[in-house]
């Protein structure tokens, strides 16, 4: 109907602009006005075509959100997503959905724990059956563990309603089943599986669709994928960019307000504007069995509209090609905007298309305009640089400069120290262990599983690291290829000799101090960098301290977190699960006073976003342990990195030294 309408009016005379119409004429019909969202029945619309991320479903295999959609209907796909997915009380297991033979729980068990989950009983023992092929292994498997009971650890409440710490949580054991399947050889269908893993069970929060802010969920905040977002309730559309929720009136039918949109980054002029956008309607894209057609006033288009009738907020996230991912994206949320105008105008088909302009909510801390700006300042298009010091404090040591910034006061920099990219010893140092082999026999690159290959004997048969960047798990002690081996400098298992992989900024701190940050996105798990600077004794370090405030000591009491993934959420033997605390053939301390780098300006916080791991790597001969950095969590551009200074083993302080006691925190987490 609003097609033949919109005829009439292009065949009026005195219509000065054929592109443009008078959008009040349009709302001004009837039929426009009560129309409401229509969503086809089982009944309706040609069979199901398979519709996941990865392409179509295999046989015997069932459509289910996440993954699946609804029947085609009239509609092409919009300019900035793909076909509406309406989101489900409870998404079956990834892999429940195979042949009759198999079975598979029909959801996620009630649990009212606190705790992390862990499987009850004896539902995760491995058990062959004849009726399914072994090949894939975990598809099998998980088939077969989902008939067990899991304790989530997510009360009902919890799954409703979230806070920060749950959001955290959550998206930490996503991440850590995602890179445990990518480990283990599904890394195309790794963040499918790790998905459909924790919503069958219960793995999740803030359920509970709404409009405005999410509970635990901050401004600036990242992700990797539009799963995640689902996973904590920003946006619970995997693949449609409008999320709107229904809402009655008094004596008046339903009607959609839209919560949230995702602007898929493919903008024109002002777009790029972090302080408004530009969005395009849902529908009306040609695919290859039709022609491009107008949009129509329904469903997430029509949400917008009462949206911006009635003036709520609504969540708007960004989408950013990944810079370290040739095809990957990282999702900002940047806050609340309410819609401004809309209007209809013609698009690159000729079709009528919905625009709507969006207005960001003062008053928020900036998100989408810290990227506008870090990119600026990569390309050399914001110059200067406010508060810019040193363009690069490692005076060439890095592959990457670090730039030094003061925005905040006149101090010109830290005191004086020299930059190291690795440790120094100042006498011989040896590492008394039972192993003292030195090097793998690898020609080209270490290969996952090859157990002629003794680092990877020593890692247990596994490569530690993902894409040779990543931990995928923390473990007593992870073994690096050393300069003996004949392994060539790609080899995967050689990541904190091969130095930054993100740009730094050391930058003043309004009451820590320098501090450091990033201006590039970091994914969970990726390595920042080594703690470098001289290893010395205890007694040495005691003599020489003079209030040396940059000491990391490995026998130090740090609080303990897990960060693992859980092993019956990919099937596994809890049995075999990796021990996360570390074994140090002897306690280490180094001091970056004099000799240091980017570490040495690393802050405390009791929640911190950073944290460390132990590596030996041989080194003239000896096998050596450093201190990396990895990420805890997802970490946005310009976010402070901190980690747990921990406390001593001595109970209270003598004089404040990082040796005694615990030092007064500044951080500001509210967490002691």
């Amino acid at each position: 109907m609003l097609v033949s309408f919109l005829t009439g009016v292009l065949a009026m005379e005195g219509v000065p602009n054929p592109n443009h119409y008078d959008k009040s004429i349009v709302l001004d019909v009837k039929p426009l006005r009560s129309l409401k969202p229509v969503f086809p029945n089982g009944n309706q619309g040609p069979p199901f075509v398979g519709v996941p991320p990865f392409g179509p479903s295999s046989t015997g295999y069932s459509p289910f959100f996440p993954f699946g959609s609804q029947p085609p209907t009239q509609d092409t796909p919009d300019l900035n997503q793909t076909q509406y997915t309406p989101p489900p009380s409870f998404v079956p297991p990834l892999q429940s959905y195979r042949s009759p033979t198999t079975t598979a729980s029909n959801g996620p068990s009630s649990s009212t724990g606190a705790k992390r989950g862990r499987p009850k009983g004896s539902g995760n023992a491995k058990k062959k059956d004849k009726t399914v092929p072994q090949e894939p292994t975990l598809d099998v498997q998980v088939v077969k563990r989902f008939s067990g009971v899991f304790d989530s650890g997510i009360s009902a409440a919890e799954r409703e309603d979230g806070n920060v710490d749950l959001v955290s949580t959550v998206l930490m054991r996503f991440d850590a089943v995602r890179r445990r399947l990518s480990q283990v050889e599904y890394a195309k269908a790794a963040t499918a599986k790790a998905a459909g893993s924790l919503m069958s069970n219960g793995v999740r929060t803030n359920m509970k669709k709404r409009v405005g802010t999410v509970p635990g969920i901050e401004v600036g905040d990242i992700f990797f994928s539009r799963i995640e977002m689902c996973l904590v309730g920003l946006h619970m559309q995997t693949m449609a960019g409008i999320d709107y929720i229904t809402s009655k009136a008094a004596g008046a039918d339903e009607e959609p307000l839209a919560t949230s949109i995702v602007s898929a980054g493919r903008y024109d002029g002002e777009a790029q504007d972090p302080e408004s956008l530009i969005y395009s309607g849902q529908g009306g894209n040609a695919d290859k069995n039709k022609q491009a057609s107008d949009q129509k006033l329904e469903r997430g288009n029509l949400a917008l509209e009462r949206s911006l009738r009635k003036g709520n907020g609504v969540r708007v996230i960004r989408g950013e090609e990944d810079p370290a991912s040739k095809t990957g994206k990282i999702y900002i949320y940047d806050g609340l905007y309410t819609i401004s105008e809309s209007w209809v105008e013609k698009g690159k088909s000729g079709c009528n298309t919905f625009k709507y302009r969006l207005v960001r909510v003062p008053g928020q801390p900036p998100a989408f305009g810290f990227w506008k700006a870090v990119h600026k300042w990569k390309e050399g298009l914001m110059t200067p640089r406010r508060g810019l010091i040193l363009p690069d404090i490692t005076s060439g040591v890095e592959s990457k400069p670090v730039s030094l910034v003061n925005d905040f006061d006149d101090e010109k920099g830290p005191s004086y120290f020299t930059y190291i990219s690795t440790l120094k010893h100042s006498e011989a140092f040896r590492i008394t262990q039972q192993n003292t082999a030195t090097g793998c026999s690898c020609r080209g690159s270490c290969a996952p599983g090859d157990l002629n290959c003794s680092c990877i004997r020593m890692n247990g048969g596994d490569l530690p690291y993902l894409n040779g960047v990543m931990l995928v798990s923390r473990r007593p002690m992870v073994y690096e290829c050393g300069s003996t081996c004949p392994c060539n400098a790609g080899c995967k298992n050689k990541v904190i000799q091969t130095g930054l992989k993100f740009r730094m900024e050391v930058f003043k701190t309004a009451n820590r101090g320098w501090g450091l940050r990033s201006w590039d996105p970091i994914r969970a798990g990726s390595f920042i960098c080594e703690y470098a600077g001289e290893v010395k004794d205890q007694e040495t370090l005691r003599m020489d301290q003079e209030e040396d405030e940059y000491v990391f000591d490995t026998s130090r009491v740090y609080n303990s977190f897990k960060w693992n993934y859980e092993p019956a959420l990919v099937d596994e033997d809890p049995s075999d699960e990796l021990s996360e605390e570390f074994n140090l053939p002897a306690p280490l301390l180094i001091s970056a006073k004099s000799f240091g780098n980017v570490a040495r300006f690393m802050n405390h916080s009791c929640s911190p976003n950073v944290l460390w791991q132990p590596v030996i790597s041989e080194g003239n001969g000896e096998p050596v342990v450093h201190i990396a950095f990895f990420a805890i969590r997802h970490i946005p551009p310009m976010a402070e990195l901190t980690y747990d200074y921990g406390v001593s083993l001595t109970s209270e302080s003598r004089d404040g030294s990082l040796l005694h006691g615990k030092r007064q925190c500044n951080c500001g987490s509210g967490r002691e």
